[in-house]
């Protein structure tokens, strides 16, 4: 595996991780709150053992990429940007895209708005944005972290005091939590909430985006206790290509890391065929 610094948009210094045969399919990695690259390591190792390229950045705020001050700079939109940019910087035109948590909800944009760049997409944990935001009070209660991160300041304090609320059930808490400590990353991290999960989305219409065309597969997991089973199911309504729907009974939100053998067999089934 090796590294390399790309340019993402505005300016924002991304690290990419980059293995398997040049010439192998790519599968473009994108991970989410509060994680890096490295949550994608089972997942790396099987693909490649496959034959397939994976490309895995540490995206803004996350890791060995730039972590901006301005809440803005962590529009989702910014990094849908991000990812073409990524693929053109590794000389990829088209990949395969799996994402998780925050990683999934710029996937979901980067798959409709760029159709031409993405072979198919898996999604893990969090559905179609306006999916996620008609889900219903059940995931408005399971979502109630997001408000108290809307707090600058407050919500820091909260987090260094109470972090095991949040990252208990994470396979890499002690990880996770030394990289959280680093000066500016933990209010980094916060501004993908500040930026794309205000308050005023409660109230706002739905998110305007074309429906995505390439093959779409979703997984949730049943321990996930931050996201419904209604968000991920209700995203069909937004694809327009071929949609599949898989649950893992179990594992809880990082699933990748939890069960890494089932998620590897999801993801080289649906990329293969």
């Amino acid at each position: 595996m090796r590294s390399m610094r790309v340019t993402g948009d505005g300016g924002v210094g991304l690290e990419v991780w980059v293995d398997g045969p040049d010439d192998g399919p790519a599968v473009l990695l994108l991970h989410g709150w509060p994680d890096a690259h490295d949550l994608w390591r089972h997942q790396v190792a099987a693909l490649t053992d496959a034959g397939f390229r994976t490309i895995a950045p540490d995206l803004r705020g996350f890791g060995a990429s730039d972590k901006p001050t301005d809440v803005d700079a962590y529009a989702l939109k910014n990094s849908v940007v991000d990812a073409m940019m990524i693929l053109d910087a590794v000389g990829v035109d088209k990949a395969h895209v799996v994402a998780h948590d925050w990683g999934a909800a710029a996937a979901w944009g980067f798959a409709s708005f760029l159709p031409d760049k993405v072979d198919r997409l898996a999604v893990l944990s969090v559905g179609h944005p306006n999916a996620f935001r008609d889900a219903g009070i059940e995931q408005r209660m399971r979502s109630w972290y997001m408000l108290l991160f809307q707090f600058e300041g407050i919500a820091e304090q909260w987090l260094e005091q109470n972090g095991d609320v949040m990252l208990g059930g994470h396979p890499d808490a002690a990880d996770v939590r030394r990289r959280l400590a680093e000066p500016g990353a933990l209010t980094a991290s916060l501004g993908w909430y500040r930026a794309n999960a205000h308050p005023r989305s409660l109230v706002s219409g739905p998110v305007e985006l074309p429906a995505v065309t390439c093959p779409v597969m979703g997984v949730w997991s049943t321990g996930d206790v931050a996201l419904t089973e209604a968000q991920m199911k209700n995203s069909e309504k937004y694809v327009e290509g071929p949609w599949r729907y898989e649950r893992l009974d179990g594992p809880g939100h990082w699933m990748q890391a939890e069960a890494p053998d089932e998620v590897n067999g999801l993801l080289l089934d649906f990329l293969r065929n």
